[in-house]
Parts: C-alpha cells; sequence; structure tokens
C-alpha cells in the first residue's frame, strides 16, 4: 500500500509526524521514533523566551565588575561556561541531521520580531529541512484589537522568511474571528504550511496554596473535530500544506484528517501515553484500513470528504449544529 504524501514539499514515506515534544530532546529519542516508522520529526520548540535569557544572562556576566578597575577584564567567564541553551538547540538538530535519515523540522516558538528570529537562519545552517513556527499567543490587553493580534502573526513570518530558504509551517491557534481569512492571508504572505491547532495550555487554581499552576492534560481523540472542521473547510483554498495535529490517537484519526484535506497528521499525546511504538501500530492499522476498503493510496482519498466534496458542504458549517442539537437524545 502507497502511504506515501507531500508535506511542505518534502516527500514522506507515511502521514504520522511527531509533534514537537520532549521525546525528541535526546538523540536516543529521536532514533526510537524513526525506527517505529515516524515520516518526519518537528523538534521540540526554542522559545523566545530562551533566547532573550540567554543574552541578558551573557550580557550580564560579560558587563559585571568591568567598571571596577582594568584588570576586571581578566574574568570574563570562558565561553564553555556559557549556558547557551539556544545554541545547545542548535548543534542537537546538527547532531540528529546526521543521526537518522528522515526529514528534520526545527521549532521556534514566540510571537514578537527581533532578534531572536535569526535562530531560524541558524536552524537552517544547521541542517534542519524546514522550520516551524509555533505561535503561543493569548492576548489578554484589552485595548489589542484583532487586526493588531493578526498582524503580529504575519510580521513573524515575514521576517522569519526574509532569513531562510527552507520551507516554513505555521501552527496556529483556532480563535481567530475569521479563520479562513486569516489562513488566506498567510498563505498570499508565502508560508509553506499550515498546523491546526495549537493546543493552550489552561492555567489552573490550586486552593490551598493560593498560586496559579500549569497543568498539562493530554489529549483524546474528540480533539480531531476543530482541525477537521478547518482542514476540511480549507482544502482546496490555500496552496500551503495542512497538517492536523491535536487528538491523533488512532488509525481511523489519520483516515478521518486526511479525508478532511490533510496532507499530514502530527502526535504527541499518544507517544507520550505509550511509547514510539504507537506508530508501529498506526502505520500497520491504517495500511489494513486502507486495504479493506479497497483503496491504493493515501493520495485517492486526500480531501475526499472535505467540504468542496460532500454532497452537503454546509454540514461544515452552521447547519451542522442544528443537526446535532436536534438529533441527540
Amino acid at each position: 500500500m502507497d502511504l506515501s504524501t507531500t508535506y511542505l514539499g518534502l516527500h514522506l514515506k507515511n502521514p504520522i509526524v511527531p509533534s514537537a515534544s520532549p521525546l525528541s530532546r535526546t538523540l536516543d529519542g529521536i532514533k526510537r521514533l524513526e525506527d517505529a516508522g515516524a515520516a518526519a520529526i518537528v523538534m521540540y520548540s526554542l522559545f523566545e523566551e530562551q533566547i532573550h535569557h540567554e543574552a541578558a544572562e551573557l550580557e550580564h556576566y560579560l558587563s559585571y565588575g568591568t567598571q571596577s578597575f582594568a584588570e576586571a577584564l581578566s574574568y570574563f567567564p570562558e565561553t564553555a561556561e556559557y549556558n547557551l541553551g539556544p545554541e545547545e538547540y542548535i548543534e542537537h538538530i546538527r547532531k540528529a541531521k546526521e543521526a537518522v535519515d528522515i526529514p528534520i523540522i526545527g521549532s521556534l516558538n514566540g510571537i514578537s520580531t527581533g532578534g531572536w528570529i535569526q535562530y531560524a537562519r541558524k536552524i537552517q545552517d544547521a541542517g534542519a529541512d524546514a522550520i516551524e513556527l509555533n505561535v503561543y499567543y493569548i492576548p489578554t490587553d484589552a485595548k489589542l484589537t484583532g487586526e493588531v493580534v493578526e498582524q503580529r502573526y504575519l510580521d513573524v513570518l515575514k521576517a522569519v522568511k526574509s532569513t531562510v530558504t527552507i520551507p516554513i509551517a505555521m501552527k496556529l491557534s483556532p480563535f481567530f474571528s475569521s479563520m479562513a481569512n486569516m489562513a488566506a492571508r498567510l498563505d498570499a504572505a508565502g508560508v509553506n504550511g499550515l498546523v491546526m491547532f495549537n493546543r493552550f495550555y489552561q492555567p489552573d487554581l490550586d486552593i490551598d496554596a493560593l498560586d496559579v499552576v500549569p497543568n498539562v492534560t493530554l489529549s483524546t481523540s474528540q480533539a480531531i473535530r476543530m482541525p477537521l472542521r478547518w482542514i476540511a473547510v480549507l482544502f482546496g483554498k490555500v496552496k500551503a500544506s495542512l497538517a492536523a495535529t491535536s487528538g491523533v490517537h488512532g488509525a481511523q484519526d489519520v483516515v478521518k484528517l486526511v479525508m478532511a484535506g490533510a496532507d499530514v497528521t502530527q502526535m504527541c499525546s499518544a507517544l507520550l501515553l505509550h511509547g514510539p511504538g504507537r506508530i508501529t501500530e498506526v502505520v500497520e492499522e491504517l495500511d489494513r484500513w486502507l486495504i479493506e476498503h479497497e483503496y491504493v493510496s493515501l493520495k485517492q482519498m486526500r480531501g475526499s470528504m472535505s467540504q468542496k466534496s460532500v454532497a452537503d458542504p454546509s454540514a461544515f458549517e452552521r447547519a451542522n449544529y442544528m443537526k446535532a442539537l436536534n438529533r441527540y437524545k
């Protein structure tokens, strides 16, 4: 069975791509993902805040005490003493490219424009095949308009595109007032792929310690509903590759999303729960499903259930909302 697909211009053996997660923090983890059948790997994210922190820390050590006396210059720290997390990330990508044969996609997480974007070029120079811009941004300023928020996404995309030549995918929030328009604007700005959607991990309250605490809840297959809808809507309307993420746990999830129009499906929670071997199981299940349903390739069914292909396109819009409520018992 031909499970191959094309994503960001990269030819992949199947549509299963591990998304950014702790599993890619070690070379052993990356090799295990490849051995299990991953078609490409999105590296864990390098955060804008990390780069700013390292730059501030370096500035502190380079300037601290220099006004004391001339000889102070002699106690600058050696380069090896700097805790350059971002540089280690770049080196990790370089080693990953040497260790595996599948595409490696770097991940940059940030929302502003500035010096941190130059790390996109370093990621490219380290050998990455593409970059995923993971835009995790919650606009809490009541004075900030939707237009300004949208422009930030476009500005980051344009700034990164000006520094690299490799493909760029953008991982989006689902909370734009006009998702289709935002996707079209990014597409027109030259994005090579759209990843739907970023999961915003919501904070929790510790009512005993009176503190706000982080809380990571892994997804279930139910979470594919939102990316499924918007990929189905956007299929055929944008040139960019479409990637689904959040809720991909089994072969049926993959089938649904590919039928909606996805080029690839990214897995994270399922791998954290069951280990890299879950990729092998999903690929084998996917192969069996296509054979049983008399498909000859994955490409044959891509987009077959998109909005433009189904008998009732409004099912992806408000009509589906009314039907769901009326049929519930």
